[in-house]
């Protein structure tokens, strides 16, 4: 009964014995090129190029990995206070209205004054933060920074354009914190109605 050996990835049939069998041991000529002294040193060259590209696979993964390790440690730095400005912005709305009902005491009254000074250092720590209002009125709408809450016919304001801001928005670096409330024009009313 024959048996095959497996050496240098080629199959040698052999007897039970042990020996190689003769009868089927007639070599193909591409075999025998391989037979000849640089059989091993062939086998260990692809080998070795195998490993060199697995190496600078995964030196080029392990580069990818700390460059994205570095941005993501950078950007949650970048925008780790967005949660507490985002509720400093609140506050900053209803100074701002407090600071309306004031000025309807005059604005030379002491009240209005005050809440003045203390608004304006709000907005520069805010400033000084990061955070950047959005100016909407007057601009054409920007689904992308704007939240349109209504739709007014309007003869002075073209159609697509803010006519009002109801809430004002932010940007907190270069990311939106929070769209500006906007009624939008409709263009002129129909005479139809």
């Amino acid at each position: 009964m024959k048996n095959s050996r497996t050496t240098d990835r080629r199959q040698i049939p052999v007897t039970d014995d042990g020996s190689p069998d003769q009868q089927s041991s007639v070599i193909a000529p591409e075999q025998s090129a391989e037979n000849d002294g640089d059989d091993p040193l062939v086998g260990l060259q692809a080998d070795l190029d195998r490993f060199r590209d697995l190496a600078l696979r995964s030196q080029a993964d392990f580069d990818n990995f700390k460059k994205r390790a570095a941005r993501e440690k950078e950007d949650a730095i970048k925008y780790a206070n967005s949660s507490l400005l985002e509720r400093l912005i609140a506050i900053v709305d209803n100074f701002e209205l407090g600071l309306s009902a004031a000025k309807g005491e005059g604005v030379q009254s002491p009240i209005y004054a005050g809440m003045s000074m203390v608004l304006k250092q709000l907005t520069d720590f805010l400033g000084d933060n990061g955070l950047q209002p959005i100016d909407a009125e007057g601009k054409k709408f920007d689904p992308n920074l704007h939240e349109a809450i209504a739709h007014e016919p309007s003869d002075t304001v073209p159609e697509g354009i803010v006519v009002r801001q109801t809430r004002r928005g932010y940007r907190l670096k270069d990311r939106l914190l929070r769209p500006s409330g906007v009624v939008v024009s409709s263009g002129p009313k129909d005479g139809d109605e």
